[in-house]
């Protein structure tokens, strides 16, 4: 079974790659939408950052997503758990990438899991207090990017507001570089590390790591990051037009406020061990730059579809994973 491993181990990873192609719209949307750079450079600024994260930002979302959400002893010799789990999440991030629809690969990857663990062990199978601070999060994430993103615009148009734009344009656009370098950190070190948690869990389940394991080999968190890194290089053009220029307009300091607003969020939530959606995160703080504007700055039409799709990922992708996992278990 020992290929098999290896076979679910590369799906991780490819999974992992998917993640950085969808979320390097987030990472860069603002930064492109604001002329600051070009999406070439821009997704190159923002793989160096991704991969930058593994000397920062710790394991401690790893830690959570390979023992915090569902019971260990479910998978313990299950080959095909967690690639049932991957594809499930997987099919739901290609489907929103090739619509342009941004979506949280990080809530895909939960409902993946959570998909088979029901089949196999029923709601007994899954840790209610990790999967309820999760959600918990689908709310709290956007809605702290939102308000920072405001507070912090606000402010910074009292101190520059009455300076002449083409200067405040000059002086932010150098700025962003900085933001979108931080937001990038955030992004790399909180995503890469639900694909280090799964291959962790993987690992653990069919005996090739000790059950006590708290921590990924340094192999896996090299390989996560590498990965996610090279797919912020390919990452959704679609996505990055929807977030950067569909969701609101924004100037360099418009970019700047919302980038700072969305590296600072996550960079509590990585350190608490909370994944969160940089998707979710990144959108709330454009949108509460939007607002300082006035309510109707914001595409609010726009938005509630981007909602609609969070709400519905975890649904999707549990059903998705579950339909993988009973079908291979039919026929094998």
């Amino acid at each position: 079974m020992l290929t098999l491993v290896i076979i679910t181990i590369c799906v991780a990873v490819i999974y992992d790659f998917l993640n950085g192609m969808n979320d390097a719209g987030n990472s860069i949307a603002t930064i492109v939408a604001t002329n600051v750079l070009s999406p070439k450079l821009a997704v190159a600024w923002a793989a160096f950052f991704n991969f930058l994260a593994i000397a920062i930002l710790g394991t401690h979302v790893a830690a959570t997503i390979g023992k915090g959400v569902i019971v260990p002893d479910v998978i313990k010799g299950d080959y095909i758990f967690i690639l049932c789990s991957l594809l499930g999440a997987g099919t739901w991030v290609l489907i929103c990438g090739l619509n342009g629809i941004p979506n949280s690969v990080s809530h895909a990857l939960i409902g993946g899991l959570i998909g088979p663990a029901l089949i196999k062990g029923g709601t007994s199978a899954v840790f209610a207090a990790g999967l309820f601070k999760i959600i918990i999060f689908i709310a709290l994430a956007p809605l702290f990017g939102f308000v920072i993103g405001y507070f912090f615009m606000a402010i910074t148009l009292m101190i520059w507001g009455r300076k002449p734009p083409l200067k405040i344009d000059r002086y932010f656009r150098v700025l962003q570089l900085a933001s979108s370098a931080a937001f990038s950190l955030g992004h790399g070190g909180n995503d890469a590390q639900k694909t280090m948690g799964i291959i962790m869990m993987l690992l653990i389940g069919t005996g090739y790591l000790p059950a006590d394991t708290t921590s990924p080999p340094f192999w896996i968190i090299i390989i996560c990051y590498t990965a996610i890194a090279l797919g912020t290089l390919l990452g959704s053009r679609k996505i990055v037009k929807t977030l950067g220029a569909g969701l609101t307009h924004l100037k360099p300091i418009g970019g700047f406020c919302a980038e700072t607003a969305g590296a600072l969020t996550l960079f509590a939530v990585t350190i608490a061990g909370i994944p969160v959606s940089t998707t979710h995160t990144i959108t709330g703080a454009i949108m509460g730059v939007g607002v300082t504007k006035r309510a109707s700055a914001v595409k609010w039409r726009l938005a509630g579809n981007i909602v609609v799709a969070w709400i519905i990922t975890i649904p999707c992708t549990m059903g998705l994973s579950a339909l993988v996992y009973f079908l291979i278990h039919l026929f094998l």
